[in-house]
């Protein structure tokens, strides 16, 4: 077995092997519907799957995936991959969606990377150096308010929020990752404990190194390593925004 590349750059670029072959996997993939077994599973999510996946665990690294679910999450460094994030978008044509990888250690979420599959976008994040897009470091937008707020959405919200103007754009891992860059203000799951933390992990450390808050909206740990866990992220600018978002959920606090 080879050994864990624990150093964040090495990481990074097994994701970006990773991320590459799932490319090179949806290349000579005929059929991006449903499977007909797993609710909302596609064939373009299982053969991005096994792409990611081989690649992974050539490289002793252990995985959990959305699609496969965990193999070797007792190793010291974990890969919590989303193989293709929007899949749904991905099968009708509509150009927003991902694959997500994020290697988490002992301490957390140690490098990320979040490919947007149909723009060729790539951003990039480890713990401690910053983040990137396309090689560029990146800020979120420092937006404060609500009312002045572009925000993306993530299911349907019970009314209007007070914001600016609103997106709903179906994938989540993309939506994080443009708050952290500035595109979007905020980003509210409007759904209750819904994603896993293949949606959203990958960003959540972009969004960190960016220096834009990232919570769940009932207050618990993003980073978990189980398969069945449900979150509600939420992400803004800043922390005045993420907690004007976060009392819109009905879950959150009042």
């Amino acid at each position: 077995m080879a050994s864990e590349p624990t150093a964040p750059d090495r990481l990074l670029a097994v994701l970006a092997d990773a991320a590459d072959a799932v490319v090179e996997a949806l290349a000579v993939t005929a059929d991006w519907g449903p499977t007909g077994g797993r609710p909302g599973e596609h064939h373009s999510d299982v053969a991005a799957d096994a792409a990611a996946v081989t690649v992974l665990a050539a490289a002793g690294l252990g995985v959990l995936s959305e699609e496969s679910g965990s193999v070797g999450v007792d190793r010291p460094v974990v890969v919590v991959v989303d193989p293709l994030d929007g899949s749904t978008n991905a099968s009708r044509g509509i150009g927003w969606w991902a694959t997500s990888l994020c290697a988490v250690d002992a301490v957390g979420p140690l490098a990320s990377l979040v490919v947007d599959l149909r723009h060729g976008t790539r951003w990039t994040a480890t713990r401690g150096g910053g983040a990137r897009r396309d090689g560029e470091a990146i800020a979120p937008s420092g937006c404060r308010s609500i009312g002045d707020a572009i925000v993306g959405l993530n299911g349907v919200p019970a009314g209007h929020g007070g914001w600016a103007q609103y997106r709903a754009l179906g994938a989540a891992a993309l939506d994080l990752c443009a708050v952290a860059d500035g595109t979007l203000d905020g980003y509210l799951d409007c759904t209750t404990d819904e994603l896993g933390v293949w949606d959203y992990l990958g960003a959540s450390l972009v969004l960190a190194e960016a220096g834009a808050p990232v919570v769940d909206a009932r207050g618990r740990d993003l980073c978990v390593l189980d398969h069945a866990a449900r979150r509600i992220p939420v992400a803004g600018a800043g922390p005045e925004l993420v907690a004007a978002l976060t009392a819109l959920h009905p879950g959150g606090p009042s």
